[in-house]
């Protein structure tokens, strides 16, 4: 039974617990520890990624910018409120999140919007002007965000360049496999473009369902599109192309947006003003952030439905490998996908926290119950992403330097002499006597 104390890292059949801070010692032995599982955990033949909010928070933390909060609606200002919020606490117990956030209360307007609408109560329409505004407040704070990032690493203080560093190396780590295994699958539950900016800093190229330029589609086809090149003076033998991963944002995205019949990613900055963005007339059914289920389309869960099927069929494989980080287990959705991943004995999930989310992770732990296939580092010292990228994520994979260096100091090793043998040549025992 797991011991969930301030920090806590698992690795293998290795476990400890600390307090609320590590010495110097506590974090060179974690490390000989943490950082070769990782390392051998990173090689798996599928590798995944997924990002909760606490990630752009603590890339928020960094450059001293406020993270977009998930925290409830205080007041729509419509009838039948009590009714919403109890039935949007209701939601949130049967999902194991505890307290209800933004998204389950949209997710109870949409439902009541549409019943009104049904029976034709005009009160449909004061609660499509409300989540009309809720719905631009929200856009217009996760521009916020992404404005304090961008003009703390734009104008290159202290803070900047220490984000854009952490930054660079969090993904590098995970990114930088041998161009012969699958593409790092990346997902996401946030909303934001703090990936797809990461992303642009380090030079990976990323492949997503949209199809286009100016103004991207997307597409439903399931073809495992990837990149490749042709060596100088060699035809018709591509290898394939280092820095390229694979991005799905399972609930959506800010620059998503539904119109004529098409979901498609509109040109959006990183850390554009809100001006730039404007007050969409219908975000309600336009921008595509979930739970917005597109009502004007034939199947209500597009695209989250093939997302969703994205998500699965990259984890639900033999020799598969997951980590989350700032992740608080909060979407049901999610939480069965990893669930029945760890039903195939070979896979493994990582799970790194700043903390316990709300007991959330505790629970799913001693849920599944398969302690052998889940290593976690969680705590305030093991969840913040700067001791992460110092002390415990791996260097780049594919940094054939160090790879050949090992080899080479490997090869050069003396020989274990077996006790009570001497270490000199037959001709040096003879000159000594």
């Amino acid at each position: 039974m797991t011991e969930w104390a301030s920090n806590i890292y698992r690795a293998g059949p290795e476990e400890r617990t600390f307090g609320k801070d590590l010495s110097k010692e506590e974090i060179k032995e974690a490390r000989s520890q943490i950082e070769p599982w990782l390392s051998a955990l990173f090689q798996s033949e599928h590798l995944s990624l997924l990002l909760g909010s606490g990630f752009t928070t603590s890339i928020g933390y960094l450059t001293k910018s406020a993270a977009t909060g998930m925290g409830r609606v205080d007041s729509f200002g419509c009838k039948y409120e009590d009714r919403l919020n109890a039935y949007a606490e209701k939601s949130a117990k049967a999902c194991g999140r505890g307290e209800p956030n933004i998204e389950d209360q949209i997710r109870a307007a949409l439902a009541l919007m549409e019943g009104l609408e049904i029976i034709q109560d005009p009160e449909w329409l004061n609660w499509k002007q409300a989540l009309t505004r809720i719905l631009n407040g929200f856009i217009t704070s996760l521009l916020e965000t992404e404005q304090g990032i961008n003009e703390k690493i734009s104008e290159g203080s202290a803070d900047g360049e220490l984000a854009r560093s952490v930054l660079i190396s969090f993904l590098v780590s995970f990114a930088s496999r041998t161009a012969t295994r699958e593409r790092l699958n990346i997902f996401t539950t946030n909303y934001d473009r703090l990936i797809e900016y990461a992303c642009d800093l380090i030079g990976l190229r990323v492949i997503d369902r949209f199809v286009g330029t100016l103004t991207p589609i997307f597409r439903s086809s399931r073809i495992d599109i990837d990149m490749h090149y042709n060596p100088p003076g060699i035809r018709g033998e591509p290898r394939y192309l280092e820095g390229v991963v694979k991005l799905t944002k399972l609930h959506g995205s800010l620059d998503w947006h539904y119109a004529d019949k098409a979901l498609r990613k509109w040109p959006v900055p990183f850390g554009a003003p809100s001006k730039y963005f404007y007050h969409v007339d219908d975000p309600v059914n336009k921008v595509m952030i979930y739970p917005n289920p597109a009502k004007d389309v034939e199947t209500l869960q597009y695209p989250y439905a093939e997302l969703f099927r994205d998500f699965s069929a990259a984890l639900c494989r033999p020799n598969s490998a997951i980590v989350t980080y700032g992740y608080g287990f909060g979407d049901d959705h999610i939480n069965r996908v990893l669930e029945d991943m760890l039903t195939i004995p070979s896979t493994h999930l990582v799970i790194i926290s700043f903390d316990t989310a709300g007991g959330r992770i505790p629970r799913f732990v001693e849920k599944v119950g398969r302690d052998a296939q889940i290593s976690l580092l969680i705590g305030n010292h093991f969840g913040d992403i700067g001791n992460l990228v110092n002390h415990y994520l791996p260097k780049s994979a594919i940094d054939t330097i160090t790879i050949r260096k090992s080899e080479l100091l490997a090869k050069r090793a003396e020989p274990q002499l077996p006790s009570g043998q001497s270490g000199l040549k037959t001709d040096e025992r003879e000159t000594s006597l």
